[in-house]
């Protein structure tokens, strides 16, 4: 999910900073252009971290400030297809909840948590089983697996991360915990 990657690209050094093309301004000038930014091949750009090497610079008709291809290591967020997450519910919606993974939201489907229907609470931000007392809130704790993933590049607030929580080992946490107590309980009253 997390991974740190050698990549290079481009930075506009501007004309007020030419006296000062370090490792730290390069450094400094690709934090600014680069993270937060998702990109299909490497996923999205947590944090700059180390610059290895800065080309010549290229100065273009008509562009005041000076343009280096920089190499650099870089921290980027890219969950991968099946991968199990653990995250926090950020928002919750009447087809679904937000799931918070790392600086990216997935989506879990209400389809997609639990076998029982779950019905939208507005007033207090939930999703509520009609069939148990199960619910689902912002702030809870989360255990997912990634089923679809669409990078946006050029809107990367429009990516979609598609999550599942319907297979064993999967859902809330306070869910799991109570499935993992009743079965222990199960276990013991047929041992007696």
């Amino acid at each position: 999910m997390y991974k740190r990657v050698r990549l290079k690209d481009t930075v506009e050094v501007p004309p007020a900073h030419l006296a000062d093309v370090t490792p730290q301004r390069v450094k400094r000038l690709l934090q600014d252009k680069l993270e937060g930014r998702m990109d299909e091949d490497v996923g999205s750009v947590v944090s700059v971290v180390d610059v290895h090497d800065i080309g010549e610079g290229t100065v273009l008709p008509g562009r005041a400030g000076v343009y280096y291809e920089a190499e650099f290591d870089a921290i980027t967020f890219d969950p991968s297809m099946q991968e199990v997450v653990d995250g926090e519910v950020v928002e919750v919606v009447e087809f679904g909840a937000f799931v918070g993974i790392g600086p990216v939201d997935g989506l879990l489907h209400v389809s997609q948590i639990s076998d029982e229907f779950l019905a939208y609470d507005g007033e207090n931000q939930q999703l509520a089983s009609t069939e148990s007392n199960r619910t689902l809130a912002v702030g809870d704790s989360v255990r997912v697996r990634v089923v679809t993933k669409s990078i946006d590049e050029r809107n990367p607030r429009d990516s979609k991360i598609g999550l599942t929580a319907k297979q064993p080992g999967l859902g809330k946490h306070g869910w799991l915990e109570a499935d993992r107590q009743a079965s222990t309980a199960a276990t013991s009253a047929e041992g007696e």
